[in-house]
């Protein structure tokens, strides 16, 4: 449930005098009132401001017809991965199991990517691919990761300027915790960012601090 943007009184009666009469200018609006035009500036600037209004010089203000519902998604849509994406743990795919779980254990990290000895997008490890190579009697510092991960193309990704809607919604339907953030060159992806749980979190706080 999202919760709509909260306004005065004096606000919602602005509104619907605009959405009755707009486009009209902040002078008519301040007489049907009976307010200054200098006393109702701050209120006019809000709800411009906010989106539930647009102004045009030597025509009005007039009602842009979107709730504050509407408002907000269109603020999340202009959010891009580029915004919030972090750095990404990478590992070779020739490391060994062990190798990998001290590496998530020292970065703190839920999901680490495996690239090729050109750098590029070959696997994904996830806390619970680790997990499951740990239960029974393998060797873990003689097991090779490259064993064990998920490996192209059956990885998801994303690049710097899709949406951040988007990749939750990934996150979501695929049921995983982070994506690399990647760069399309000739012979494969390059591995330049990664978005997780935590990102789409900070991002969403963000929003609601504004």
């Amino acid at each position: 449930m999202v919760r709509k943007i909260e306004l005065s009184k004096r606000q919602e009666t602005i509104i619907q005098i605009v959405k009755d009469n707009g486009p009209i200018t902040g002078e008519s609006i301040a007489e049907q009132l009976n307010l200054t035009r200098a006393t109702l500036r701050p209120d006019l600037s809000i709800l411009t401001m906010a989106g539930f209004l647009d102004a045009r010089p030597r025509v009005g203000y007039f009602y842009t017809g979107k709730s504050g519902t509407a408002l907000l998604t269109e603020s999340l849509q202009k959010i891009l991965v580029r915004d919030y994406n972090s750095i990404p743990i990478i590992v070779k795919e020739n490391v060994s199991v062990y190798d990998a779980i001290c590496t998530m254990f020292l970065e703190d990290v839920g999901t680490l990517f495996v690239v090729d000895q050109n750098s590029l997008l070959v696997g994904v490890l996830s806390r619970k691919d680790l997990l499951r190579a740990s239960i029974g009697k393998q060797e873990l510092t003689a097991l090779p990761i490259n064993i064990i991960m998920t490996r192209m193309p059956n990885i998801t990704t994303c690049e710097m300027d899709d949406s951040l809607v988007d990749v939750a919604k990934l996150l979501i339907d695929k049921q995983i915790d982070a994506l690399p953030v990647v760069r399309q060159s000739e012979n494969g992806f390059e591995v330049i960012g990664r978005i997780t749980k935590t990102n789409i979190t900070k991002a969403f706080v963000a929003l609601g601090n504004e």
